[in-house]
């Protein structure tokens, strides 16, 4: 049944990931490299490809190397990585541009039922009870690394991939801020995620 959902889960995941990327060669206003490098400099791009990963490594992985990807706590963490793609989208981005046709389709799989999934999955399967709060220093990690990317990135190329990191139009101060608030939103989730996790799944 897990390797089965896993399946599914990837093939979706897939399809949206390599779909959005078809899409956004095809619409392009800077050259192919360009178009490529900015694809991945945003953090739904990133954090579907590693669910999709994720997922795949579940269907073809054996008892031998089954463990490391298993290990409590790396489902957590991908799952709330997801789970910030989602709300911050529903939030903050959803009113920003309206996609129609495929775009429309390849958009709420990447935002809103990618998520579900995952979360459904993490209820099944995650073993909660050896989860450390600790833990959420290093989940963090993915974030803040991402964050300092797009920054010195930006800095350069004048590229950001979300309004609420522009410095161009924002300022420096104002993008920090608003990073700021991102990560005590992530830190809340987390420690959500922990407490959900011992008081209701007895695994």
């Amino acid at each position: 049944m897990k390797k089965n959902l896993a399946l599914v889960f990837a093939l979706i995941g897939w399809f949206a990931v390599v779909a959005q990327y078809v899409l956004m060669v095809e619409n392009r206003t800077v050259s192919f490299s360009e178009t490529t490098i900015r694809f991945f400099s945003f953090f739904t791009i990133l954090t579907n490809t590693l669910v999709a990963a994720y997922f795949t490594f579940i269907v073809f992985a054996n008892n031998k190397n089954y463990a490391p990807i298993t290990k409590p706590g790396i489902l957590t963490a991908i799952t709330i990585y997801i789970t910030m793609v989602g709300l911050v989208y529903q939030v903050v981005l959803r009113h920003v541009w309206q996609p129609k046709g495929l775009q429309l389709i390849v958009d709420e799989l990447l935002h809103s039922v990618i998520p579900v999934l995952v979360i459904f999955f993490w209820f099944l399967y995650e073993v909660t009870k050896p989860i450390k709060n600790s833990q959420v220093l290093k989940w963090a990690s993915y974030p803040l690394l991402y964050l300092a990317f797009i920054l010195i990135r930006g800095s350069f190329s004048g590229f950001y991939p979300y309004p609420f990191v522009d410095v161009t139009s924002l300022g420096i101060t104002k993008a920090l801020i608003n990073a700021a608030v991102l990560l005590l939103v992530f830190m809340v989730i987390s420690a959500l995620f922990i407490f959900i996790g011992k008081a209701l799944i007895k695994r």
